[in-house]
């Protein structure tokens, strides 16, 4: 700062042009009379003039005293103010003295002290919800009242970057834009918490995944400012909950015929209406033949309840899975002869060895496979079942496929055929049925155990391939 621009220079200024004034003012009215009273009047003068000269040292002294004890303290102050106001808390004054200045330059200190202490703290608090934010594995999303983002956890970018270019329904539920960064299924949630002034709620549908949102209104002085909202993905837990629905309600159904033709025709018996015992026997044998499925539908619940807990007891040993193959096939021979099938076995490979699998297993698989084959080919038709020796991942494996020129799946049933009580159209099912309908989801447990896949492609009308592939060395423990 210049010192003509200070305050002392201003009042040094003023006071030297205020004696200048006065000096000359008394000089215009007392030179003449000098000149006319005294006969000395050339001392006078001198006299005059050193009494002006030592009135204007005094001024310039007067004001170089206050340059230093105002005006540099003060300077220093306004510099030490600037430095907070970039951010360097640190600043303090070295100022040691009595007067008012003095307690100014104590008071800067406290305040800068006090002023460090607290942005401290709020970087502390700020690192801390940081912290806290990207440790939850829930999203979390704030807007600001014109629907801006201006806070989110890694979660929530992502969420953010899946969402933005959707093409959504208006009549779903988030339908409309509150900006452009916002993600279109959040917008209808912000504009009624935002309207409402209150916390929000609701299951959105994005895509194939089902999420929770919670928002709840940002205040500020009673006044909305934004809002945060918090998304969990709820997909699993509402998957988990339809397929125990599901299963009750599947185990129920399929547990209620066998019951009902069981207690209906025990009371025939009780009511005697079987005219001889060969009637008698044939009801008998009904009731037999229903608890029979019972027993068999109670044990495959078993069996896929163990493997789907990881507790699958497999005993693992080196097989030779052409002689399964062989073994199976002339298990189906009859029954493929009785229902004018043509059944036909491939081996393309002489070394169809496996190093550890559980034969009695994989046998239950491949019959599984071949049960529902023959349930769904009409006569006439064809069944192959094909065992080759392959190349996957750097690695060999034993590759089996069951093709069949049945009905064939349609393609909105086929991701669902290896989940439990999977049935497509009853009425393609040729004949009475006796599955229990968790077969394939045994299969693919029990391939799964083998560290195998299992997958089906299908065309309706011209069949349904099942492909079994199965590591051929033994998995490392």
């Amino acid at each position: 700062m210049s010192f003509w621009r200070s305050l002392v220079g201003k009042l040094w200024i003023t006071i030297t042009c205020l004696v200048a004034c006065v000096l000359l003012t008394l000089g215009l009215f007392l030179l003449p009379y000098i000149d006319t009273t005294f006969a000395n009047s050339d001392a006078i003068k001198r006299l005059f003039t050193y009494v002006a000269i030592i009135g204007f040292s005094m001024t310039t002294f007067f004001g170089l005293f206050l340059l230093t004890k105002i005006t540099q303290p003060m300077q220093q102050l306004i510099e030490a103010a600037n430095d907070i106001r970039k951010g360097k808390y640190g600043t303090r004054l070295n100022l040691v003295t009595s007067d008012e200045i003095g307690e100014l330059a104590n008071t800067f200190n406290h305040m800068a002290a006090e002023l460090e202490t607290n942005i401290r703290n709020l970087n502390h608090e700020k690192e801390h919800l940081s912290s806290v934010l990207r440790s939850m594995s829930d999203a979390v999303i704030t807007f600001d009242n014109h629907g801006q983002v201006i806070l989110v956890n890694p979660p929530g970018l992502e969420i953010m970057k899946t969402w933005k270019g959707l093409q959504w329904d208006d009549e779903l539920q988030g339908g409309g834009w509150a900006a452009d960064v916002m993600p279109k299924p959040l917008s209808e949630l912000y504009y009624a918490t935002v309207n409402e002034g209150k916390d929000q709620s609701a299951d959105l549908h994005v895509k194939q995944g089902i999420w929770s949102a919670h928002m709840a209104p940002l205040y500020s002085d009673d006044v909305i400012r934004g809002a945060v909202v918090v998304l969990r993905d709820i997909t699993e837990q509402v998957t988990l909950e339809k397929m125990r629905t599901d299963f009750i309600a599947n185990v129920s159904h399929e547990i209620r015929t066998p019951l009902s033709m069981m207690q209906g025709y025990s009371e025939a018996l009780l009511d005697g209406m079987a005219a001889s015992p060969e009637e008698s026997r044939e009801l008998i044998q009904v009731i037999h033949e229903e608890s029979l499925r019972m027993g068999r539908l109670v044990k495959d619940l078993l069996d896929l309840t163990r493997m789907e807990a990881g507790h699958a007891e497999l005993s693992l040993r080196e097989m030779d899975a052409g002689e399964l193959c062989e073994r199976v096939f002339r298990k189906f021979a009859v029954r493929a002869k009785e229902r004018d099938i043509d059944l036909q076995l491939n081996k393309l490979h002489s070394n169809l060895l496996l190093e550890a699998a559980d034969e009695d297993k994989l046998e239950q698989v491949l019959t599984n496979l071949l049960d529902n084959a023959f349930r769904h080919t009409p006569s006439g038709k064809k069944i192959q079942i094909t065992a080759d020796r392959i190349a996957v991942s750097n690695t060999e494996a034993l590759q089996v496929k069951i093709c069949d020129q049945g009905v064939g799946i349609p393609p909105e049933d086929l991701p669902f055929v290896f989940e439990r009580f999977y049935k497509a159209d009853k009425a393609r099912v040729r004949g009475e049925t006796v599955g229990t309908g968790i077969g394939l989801a045994i299969v693919k447990n029990i391939v799964a155990a083998h560290h195998g896949t299992i997958n089906a492609t299908s065309e309706v009308g011209k069949g349904t391939v099942f492909t079994m592939t199965i590591p051929t060395k033994a998995a490392e423990s």
